[in-house]
């Protein structure tokens, strides 16, 4: 009975973290500055990792091609991300700053701005798209069966790509106020209505024709359009930090310079590191569609496991933006190390559950031996550089809240390029380990840059960086 206070102060903390009603995380307990922003964002990146699950589960029933497909079209899809999260960055960033600093007009000004950057680069995007879905899952590497059935799909998931991105941006301006849970919402609205439309459009039902993987393609599409609305609802009509109405609404060249300068770097460095899985989805792709299926399989679960972590980095990035404007540098990084512990319980345990567990896990998607083969190798390998890993992304994120886009993108220049592809082709294709050399070389670099990261951030040259 002494332990039960505790306990409902714990629950009445997370019910304050999922509700949003604390948005002041310059002064206080840290531990609890980063509970509140953590349990929104892992829920919210949680609720991210939902559509990539999701998906794969229904269209794993289609066919293997159809499967295949998807990891194709993702592998492309990784370059919108990568633009997405760059741009989510820099407006984290900067919103933060402004936020930190008490100017709240600010921050909501440039927060327009990255929406209008926004709009534009998608539609351009979304043209080229639909017009070369067929050329580029070609390059890939794709069958002209697979790419018969599978065309469709591509054109959807390009042709609505503003719905990805806008998802993103506006997550990122709030997070950057504080306002994750906003974030977590928006992103609960798109997936309950993705695990609905999947499987009526995918496999039909009543008068609904059934589109095969295609449906997957629009059942994503209707859920994160509808939770864009939702975000636009509260950025017009909410009461939080970040207000539309009443700010000027022209283009504002100066403020989209500045974004698109620390921008480059969060996309130049996710770019990087999704073209690197292009090149990795095309070694693989070497070894036949059960291979690509089982690593699409295998690599949906993984990320469904790592983006909640990324919650916990997001929310250091928040922290040590925030810190920074309102110059609290010691603050901020002693934000970091702690998320950065609390990340390593996390994941070391996710660990221990792929290891034991990832037969059954992967089983659950499929029962083709060789799919279930490669999905089960793929999970584990990856999983032994999870205790690295988990130090890494929450240190590579805090660069960039502190606006310092340039380090990891250095970062991951030399460790995907110069490392982990060609280490990837010398295990997998020199040494014939098969798609198993892929996945250790995925496990060996990424452990590797989180090291190289760690040290880098001991310098604290971050603390400088001006937004």
């Amino acid at each position: 009975m002494a332990r039960h206070p505790k306990f409902k102060s714990l629950f009445l903390l997370f019910r304050q973290a999922v509700t949003g009603t604390e948005q002041n995380f310059l002064t206080g307990s840290i531990n609890k500055a980063i509970f509140l922003l953590s349990v929104p964002m892992v829920l919210e990146m949680l609720m991210e990792s939902l559509f990539a699950v999701v998906d794969i589960y229904f269209v794993s029933k289609v066919s293997v091609d159809a499967t295949a497909t998807v990891g194709l079209t993702e592998s492309v899809l990784t370059i919108v991300y990568s633009i997405a999260i760059g741009l989510s960055m820099a407006v984290t960033a900067m919103v933060a700053r402004r936020v930190g600093e008490r100017q709240f007009k600010r921050a909501s000004i440039t927060a327009v701005q990255g929406i209008y950057f926004s709009i534009g680069f998608s539609i351009v995007l979304g043209i080229f798209g639909v017009l070369f879905a067929e050329d580029l899952l070609r390059l890939m590497g794709g069958s002209e069966a697979l790419i018969n059935e599978g065309v469709g799909y591509t054109k959807w998931m390009m042709g609505s790509n503003i719905s990805i991105v806008l998802l993103f941006v506006i997550n990122g301006i709030f997070r950057g106020a504080g306002d994750a849970s906003l974030a977590m919402k928006s992103l609960w609205l798109a997936n309950i209505l993705n695990i609905i439309l999947d499987p009526i459009l995918i496999f039909g039902w009543g008068p609904i024709p059934a589109f095969g993987v295609e449906g997957a393609a629009i059942a994503t599409t209707i859920g994160r359009s509808c939770g864009v609305m939702y975000q636009c609802y509260y950025l017009f009509n909410g009461k939080g930090i970040i207000k539309v109405r009443g700010i000027p609404l022209n283009i504002i060249p100066r403020i989209i310079k500045r974004m698109l300068l620390i921008a480059s770097g969060g996309t130049g460095q996710f770019l990087i590191a999704s073209a690197s899985w292009v090149f990795l989805v095309r070694i693989i792709s070497e070894f036949g569609s059960d291979a690509l299926a089982g690593y699409t399989i295998g690599i949906r679960v993984i990320i469904f496991a790592i983006l909640p972590a990324w919650g916990m980095a997001n929310a250091a990035a928040t922290l040590v933006g925030q810190n920074l404007g309102a110059n609290q540098p010691d603050r901020a990084e002693t934000s970091v190390w702690r998320t950065a512990l609390y990340n390593m319980i996390f994941l070391g345990l996710v660990t221990v559950v792929f290891l034991v567990f990832a037969a059954p896990i992967v089983g659950f998607f499929t029962q083709e031996p060789a799919v279930l083969h490669y999905g089960t190798r793929c999970l584990q390998i990856v999983s032994l550089g999870y205790i690295f890993y988990a130090y890494g992304m929450v240190v590579v994120q805090s660069f960039n809240g502190a606006g310092d886009t340039r380090t990891p993108t250095i970062l991951n220049f030399f460790g995907f390029w110069l490392f982990q592809i060609p280490l990837a082709y010398f295990l997998a294709i020199i040494l014939d380990f098969g798609p198993n050399g892929a996945f250790m070389a995925i496990s060996i670099a990424e452990s590797v840059i989180a090291v190289v990261a760690i040290i880098l951030f001991k310098r604290g040259k971050w603390k400088l960086t001006k937004v």
